[in-house]
């Protein structure tokens, strides 16, 4: 994975001018029990963004608890409110507001213009419900549809994520079927009706390797064959690898690094995405142990100026090395702050960087389509 990724492909017919969903600094908070009444709130999500274009794949990457979820979640308002709360920003899908939606029109987008897989299955379905049941009520729900044409889609959609015989399995139970099996499903019923953007929630976990590279190839041939978009969030850089056209690098509810994948895996900016890399087992590299991301994050050699920028451009981190802050502004001390077309790296607020005028991460790129070469 060498060489600096254009953004010449922009004009290709099969991109897109505009993205298909926009998050806006968003900000997610829950309430916290042991600070008592009044206390302080728990920070989740912290003035998070990102952009989705058409038949683009974003990797949304981070460590457990950085924000990943609570954001996917945000965009189909399932955050239960209280104990969470939308303390600012904006969801932007085709010119609406998600955030601004009611409960009864936001039944009309889940499920329909954009569905979500959950990290795992057999929690995610109904045990008393067969598979039949659970797909046909969203089938029937976004679709007007007869029974017996619901019928018909639901097994169409069984039958294209690779599951045998589905007009008997729309009897079966979830217990029925196997973990990789369940998961199927559950890509069967996201995508019955056919949403333009695809929420996909760690959709491998718990699954073998060899099960693993069965589902993601089914997103890709299912994201090429219906040319939908997908939020990819996951921990796993492999997956990131093969899968993402742009990647986005959260910690601590912040975006701390935006880029084409190929860029990234290139050159990290950021002191965590180089943490995130080097902590990574390699097959030829004999260690007795492991780098942890906050060897990486706490070493102050790590917080040099980013390279060729203004002196006070230093990556952001929630707690530096002694010495190593520029100066900084009143308020927020964070800053997404785009140090070149295609990257966007999370920075200290300095005196230097507030003076500029700062550009949501916005990247229409898509890597080539291997899929046919040789053929």
């Amino acid at each position: 994975m060498t060489g600096q990724t254009t953004m010449s492909n922009t004009n290709d017919p099969t991109s897109s001018s505009s993205p298909i969903m926009e998050v806006q600094d968003l900000a997610v908070s829950f309430d916290n029990a042991s600070a008592g009444p009044g206390g302080p709130r728990i920070q989740a999500v912290a003035g998070v963004n990102m952009s989705i274009y058409p038949r683009q794949t974003l990797a949304v990457v981070g460590e457990s608890g950085c924000g990943k979820s609570v954001t996917a979640m945000s965009s189909m308002q399932l955050i239960p409110r209280p104990p969470g709360r939308f303390d600012r920003g904006r969801i932007m899908f085709e010119g609406r507001d998600l955030l601004s939606l009611t409960e009864q029109q936001m039944l009309k987008v889940r499920g329909g213009d954009i569905a979500m897989i959950f990290q795992e299955p057999m929690t995610s379905l109904n045990p008393v419900y067969t598979i039949g049941d659970q797909i046909l009520e969203a089938i029937l729900l976004h679709q007007d549809v007869s029974n017996e044409e619901a019928v018909r889609i639901a097994v169409k959609a069984m039958d294209d994520v690779g599951i045998p015989d589905p007009m008997e399995r729309l009897r079966s139970y979830p217990h029925q079927f196997s973990g990789g099996m369940r998961q199927r499903v559950m890509i069967a019923m996201a995508l019955a009706c056919q949403p333009k953007l695809l929420l996909a929630d760690e959709p491998t976990t718990a699954l073998d390797v060899t099960i693993q590279a069965q589902i993601l190839e089914l997103l890709r041939e299912l994201q090429r064959t219906r040319d939908m978009a997908i939020m990819l969030i996951t921990h796993n850089l492999g997956v990131v690898a093969e899968n993402a056209d742009v990647v986005c690098v959260m910690y601590a509810g912040r975006v701390v690094e935006y880029a084409p994948v190929f860029d990234l895996f290139d050159r990290p900016m950021h002191p965590y995405t180089r943490g995130l890399f080097r902590s990574i087992p390699r097959l030829n590299d004999s260690k007795h142990r492991l780098i942890t991301v906050d060897e990486i994050v706490e070493d102050p050699a790590e917080y040099q100026q980013l390279p060729g920028h203004a002196e006070g451009v230093v990556p952001w981190w929630p707690d530096p090395p002694d010495g190593v802050k520029p100066e900084l502004v009143d308020g927020d001390e964070y800053i997404l702050h785009q140090i070149d077309d295609n990257r966007w790296v999370g920075c200290f607020r300095s005196t230097h960087l507030d003076s500029m005028e700062a550009s949501p991460p916005s990247l229409d790129f898509r890597r080539p389509d291997l899929s046919s070469v040789g053929q």
